[in-house]
């Protein structure tokens, strides 16, 4: 090396364990990945964040599919219930609405498999206009849900409706997960968690009593659930501003509460709003105590068991292992890094140029973290407009240090399965 061409330290742009391609989505834009003990695996393709998702009665476009091979998928659990009655959008309310049928899917956001090895679906009840313009349309009674599928026979076992109260018409409910500790509960059939990421703004924590169906809300409006202000990412050395339609105003990301994990205890749980860098959690003793929504003392609860972590980056998915680590998207830095909650540090988990906007988050039993990257930030409701995602988007997944797997599976059937 001479004087004239000095030579510098240069980022290597990766670490950890190797990715390992998983599935690679060519057809419909995915978020969610759910991965059973028998090593199944199923995805969500949401019409409330792409148009070309949303099913019009006649195009057999589906939310829900089960990947069936490395490029392929299929409707999942049938092509009837991801097809609801003339389409996902209702045209004869003023404005347009989201269909209302409970026995079909809507727009669904998030697929997880509980403890028990159920599949549950959240649908969030909305989808995006075909028009161009951007307007996701309200939800209706009935199109928000919770449902449960047994993965024995591919058949619908549970579907909780969320009322109009805890699932606003502009709600936007994200993402699930389950604590299903018996003694939690009058029924013993344990609670889910569900965050509400709302653009408009009314975010918060959705507990859901999954014996009886009941559900509340924790810590709306709250710091922990809301959006920075002027929030503004950057993927790959890009900013990312949101821009729903070609005409509409520049904006920043104003999405609260998204990623959401549990402890492997079941006595933490852990979220984040997409327009922050900041990770949070309260003891869940404190939001799924005293349903009742209007009692302020239960609520008051909630929001003294809050404790802010620190920064983390920018995520979007979050999933915890046996060994307590919780792992989260860090887009800004092509990565996934994980927290230890017994030393409050965060560190890198893997990073890889591949990485981009890591959507969804799925531990399964096999010891390996799965995990989409779907280019979110380059779709077409982000500035500078038009549609710069390129095909296909990717399903990887890296192999979980100290022996680290799903959280409580232990092969148990539950009752109503």
């Amino acid at each position: 090396m001479s004087e004239s061409t000095p030579e510098f330290i240069t980022d290597s742009l990766k670490s950890g364990p190797p990715l390992e391609i998983a599935h690679a989505y060519y057809h419909q834009w995915p978020t969610g990945i759910a991965v059973s003990a028998t090593g199944r695996m199923f995805s969500n393709f949401p019409g409330g964040l792409d148009p070309a998702n949303v099913n019009n009665g006649t195009n057999n476009v589906y939310t829900v599919g089960e990947l069936i091979s490395m490029t392929e998928e299929k409707a999942y659990p049938s092509i009837e219930m991801n097809s609801p009655p003339g389409g996902a959008i209702n045209y004869t309310t003023n404005p347009p609405s989201g269909a209302n049928y409970p026995n079909h899917l809507i727009g669904v956001q998030s697929v997880v498999v509980d403890p028990a090895d159920r599949l549950w679906i959240l649908d969030t009840g909305r989808v995006l206009l075909p028009d161009g313009s951007g307007t996701l349309v309200p939800a209706t009674y009935g199109g928000p849900k919770l449902v449960g599928v047994n993965l024995k026979n591919d058949t619908v076992f549970q579907t909780i409706l969320f009322p109009i109260d805890i699932a606003f018409p502009d709600s936007y409910i994200n993402d699930v997960r389950f604590d299903l500790r018996e003694n939690i509960t009058a029924t013993g059939k344990g609670v889910a968690y569900i965050t509400d990421s709302s653009a408009e703004g009314r975010n918060g924590i959705i507990v859901v009593d999954l014996g009886t169906g009941e559900s509340w809300r924790r810590l709306s409006l709250t710091k922990s659930v809301l959006a920075e202000s002027q929030f503004l990412p950057f993927v790959w050395g890009e900013p990312v501003y949101n821009r729903p339609s070609p005409k509409g105003a520049v904006g920043y990301l104003t999405m609260g509460a998204d990623a959401i994990a549990i402890s492997n205890d079941s006595e933490t749980l852990y979220w984040g709003p997409i327009g922050s860098r900041y990770l949070y959690s309260a003891p869940t003793r404190v939001l799924y105590s005293n349903p009742d929504s209007k009692d302020t003392e239960s609520e008051m609860n909630a929001q003294q068991g809050v404790v802010s972590h620190g920064q983390k980056g920018v995520s979007d998915g979050m999933e915890t292992d046996t060994n307590g680590i919780v792992y989260m998207g860090s887009m800004e830095q092509n990565a996934i890094v994980s927290f230890d909650p017994t030393q409050g540090t965060v560190q890198t988990f893997v990073r890889d140029p591949r990485i981009n906007w890591v959507d969804t988050m799925s531990i399964a039993t096999d010891g390996y973290l799965y995990f989409t990257c779907n280019q979110l930030n380059w779709g077409p409701s982000s500035w500078p407009g038009g549609d710069r995602r390129v095909r296909p988007f990717a399903l990887f997944k890296a192999v979980l240090p100290n022996d680290g797997t799903k959280i409580g599976y232990d092969g148990r059937d539950l009752e109503d399965q």
